[in-house]
């Protein structure tokens, strides 16, 4: 994976607001970047009822990122809003997880892809909501709830296409394979995580570890799915390093802003 461009995190030490902005770009971001990838099946879904449901879901994220990037603004508190955190960042700027920009490829990737990640947002929204940050709290909340649904529904097709037929098993064999080197990322955590964990904004990446992955072996398990044995070694992402696919996500999603900025209808 080619990075686009590096973003370091500074070594010295973080203001209170610089650790909230950082942790909510982080959260915001990841629900931006897949929700987007979500709503590139629009009108290309193998059903019009899988239409309708990813065009929802994607609506979901998107509406969630635009709360998270819209506090983030507000903390920072340099005339940005969430529009301009999400049509005028380039690449190195982002935050989100490198799972949440993967490509759709098939159907099978889709799917396997909200799974591992709605499995690890379900983790850290319950964190989240009992931060002492009472915005952030309160945002989780909301978002908690659309969450479920998510996870209940990615995790009854994965089951589905998993124990389906050999076609079917296949792909979503192959899928899990492909992503699986991304979803170590989540759990490691920096200078940051530490920050916020310590302020009781966000839990510590780590903690959240344990409960993704007795519930991703379960819903596998019942897929008849093998865990791959391959390292998860993929990240970079919330750091502001990216790989390819993000630039070409970009490019099409921030284009109107880009070409007839601060336009008006």
């Amino acid at each position: 994976m080619s990075a686009l461009t590096e973003t370091p995190m500074p070594e010295t030490t973080l203001s209170a607001d610089a650790v909230l902005f950082e942790t909510l770009l982080r959260v915001g971001d990841s629900a931006l970047i897949l929700g987007h990838r979500v709503s590139e099946w629009c009108g290309h879904a193998p059903t019009l009822e899988e239409d309708i449901a990813l065009a929802n879901v994607a609506l979901d994220l998107i509406g969630q990122a635009t709360l998270w990037l819209g506090l983030a603004a507000e903390v920072e508190g340099a005339g940005r809003d969430a529009d301009a955190l999400a049509f005028r960042r380039d690449a190195g700027g982002f935050r989100n997880l490198l799972l949440a920009e993967q490509p759709n490829r098939d159907f099978a990737v889709t799917v396997m892809r909200q799974f591992l990640f709605d499995a690890w947002h379900a983790e850290l929204l319950a964190g989240l909501a009992a931060s002492t940050d009472p915005r952030v709290a309160e945002i989780a909340a909301k978002a908690r709830k659309e969450v479920a649904y998510h996870l209940d529904r990615s995790e009854t097709l994965v089951i589905g296409l998993g124990d389906g037929t050999p076609e079917s098993h296949a792909r979503m064999q192959a899928a899990l394979t492909r992503l699986w080197p991304f979803t170590g990322e989540p759990f490691r955590g920096d200078a940051t995580d530490a920050a916020a964990a310590e302020a009781g904004i966000a839990p510590d990446p780590a903690a959240l570890e344990p409960g993704w992955r007795a519930r991703v072996e379960a819903v596998l398990a019942e897929a008849t799915l093998t865990l791959p044995d391959t390292a998860r070694f993929r990240s970079g992402g919330r750091s502001g390093v990216h790989g390819e696919a993000l630039g070409l996500l970009l490019a099409e999603m921030q284009f109107l802003q880009r070409a007839y900025p601060d336009a008006t209808w």
